[in-house]
């Protein structure tokens, strides 16, 4: 708890000097209404970032390892063994706490769709009190009992994950549009081949790095006749990948996007085989699951697999992966406000209006753009449940996506369920950008701009 507070007071503080006005209050946040709805966001996001730091704390061996040796604090001092304030069961906790004040915040801010609604200045401002609401969330949360609590919340997490993984591919396959038209308009406006340089060298660097995944896959994760799914969804999403690269470069995909190109289909492709790695990664076969050290120093005789039948609550490395792209991606829906874009319309977002006729704050009398004059700029509502799916997908992420051991609380085991997860969302992932592209083609009456 001493950690957590010190984590938000920091990042809290640090993250947007603007809004510490309106830490006790929302009168201040009209000062700054212009930029409040993208620095709440960033605020939020804090929050959230501050939960998956303190869950990753409580994971490192040391902590384990001082809090068990010293079990007379947690027993006398807060009333609950020490084993909840480490390993899964912290990150749980933790993780639950976070999902609750998530899920409030979504419920409460549901329908709020012009600023002059009285729960928009609870969304921009009071964030002294969110603190100690988030803070007093967690310290309830580590008196939950045992009982059932673990497993029904393992299977809410990983529902809740696959959900994130769903927007996660949909703002990644905004992203590759919106960097390629980027890339792509800046080139064609200047003439300069500079940005086309660039465009072909991501794009080569992308596919190199997926035709190296897809070599290491079949020389360390499908090598063994045992390995016959790992096989298989090697060579399917290989298939796929080659295919939509095919496809996005097709004179009649063109045609309808004349800025489609092999950029995109690059990032999909190697995004894909992350998310395929990430899936063999749960594998219950050690066999077919070798650790990243086991593959660059086989030498070394000592390294175990990164998954065995019982593993304690350590973090892989596909999962370190994978945080490292939920923070870009946290970022991405805290940043994201050109209008017109996947993400907005995911958010609810759209044009600011104008606010003319001398609105106060304008010191010329001319015109300014008041994010927040009519109605608000993005769905709060939304917002609070992308990060309520966020939360989860950490939670399930620092565990690895296994599931509690009923008869020994500090160990996890590995499941199918983690593993087809992961596996249907790289045929989603495909199956997203593959619409995107024949979408024009199909339904050339509507606009797809």
């Amino acid at each position: 708890l001493i950690i957590m507070g010190a984590v938000l007071g920091i990042l809290g503080l640090g993250s947007c000097a603007s809004q510490l006005a309106c830490c006790f209050g929302s009168a201040a946040c009209s000062l700054c209404s212009s930029a409040s709805p993208a620095c709440s966001r960033l605020m939020y996001a804090v929050m959230l970032i501050t939960s998956a730091i303190v869950s990753m704390i409580m994971l490192s061996p040391g902590i384990q390892d001082k809090l068990a040796k010293s079990n007379w604090f947690c027993s006398q001092w807060l009333n609950f063994e020490c084993e909840r304030a480490t390993g899964y069961q912290a990150v749980y906790r933790m993780c639950f706490a976070t999902a609750v004040f998530f899920f409030v915040f979504m419920i409460f801010m549901l329908r709020v769709r012009s600023s002059r609604d009285p729960r928009t200045k609870i969304q921009n401002g009071f964030w002294f009190f969110k603190f100690v609401a988030l803070i007093a969330l967690a310290v309830g949360a580590f008196y939950i009992p045992y009982g059932e609590f673990s497993v029904v919340w393992f299977y809410i997490g990983m529902i809740g994950a696959f959900c994130f993984i769903l927007i996660q591919l949909i703002l990644l396959v905004d992203f590759a549009h919106s960097w390629a038209e980027n890339w792509v308009g800046k080139y064609e406006e200047s003439d300069n081949r500079r940005w086309l340089a660039a465009l072909c060298l991501c794009t080569v660097l992308n596919y190199g790095l997926s035709i190296a995944m897809v070599v290491l896959f079949y020389m360390y994760y499908a090598n063994d006749s045992s390995c016959t799914l790992n096989r298989t969804v090697i060579s399917v999403n290989l298939i796929v990948s080659i295919i939509i690269s095919v496809l996005a470069i097709l004179p009649v995909i063109q045609k309808h996007q004349p800025r489609s190109g092999l950029l995109q289909a690059s990032v999909i492709t190697l995004y894909t085989m992350y998310l395929t790695w990430s899936a063999m990664s749960n594998e219950l076969d050690p066999v077919c699951n070798p650790s990243i050290m086991k593959i660059f120093f086989p030498g070394n005789s000592t390294i175990t697999p990164e998954t065995s039948d019982k593993a304690y609550a350590t973090v892989s490395s596909s999962s370190i992966v994978g945080m490292v792209i939920w923070l870009l991606t946290v970022m991405y829906t805290s940043f994201r406000t050109s209008s017109g874009s996947s993400a907005d319309k995911l958010t609810g977002g759209g044009e600011a209006p104008m606010m003319t006729n001398g609105a106060k704050g304008d010191a010329e009398n001319g015109n300014v753009w008041d994010k927040e004059s009519d109605e608000v700029p993005y769905s709060y509502s939304f917002v609070h449940f992308v990060f309520f799916l966020a939360t989860l997908y950490v939670m399930m992420s620092l565990t690895n996506w296994y599931k509690p051991e009923d008869a020994d609380l500090t160990k996890l085991n590995s499941n199918w369920s983690s593993v087809w997860v992961k596996i249907a969302s790289t045929w989603i992932c495909n199956a997203l950008y593959f619409w995107t592209l024949v979408a024009p083609v199909l339904l050339p009456n509507r606009d797809f701009s």
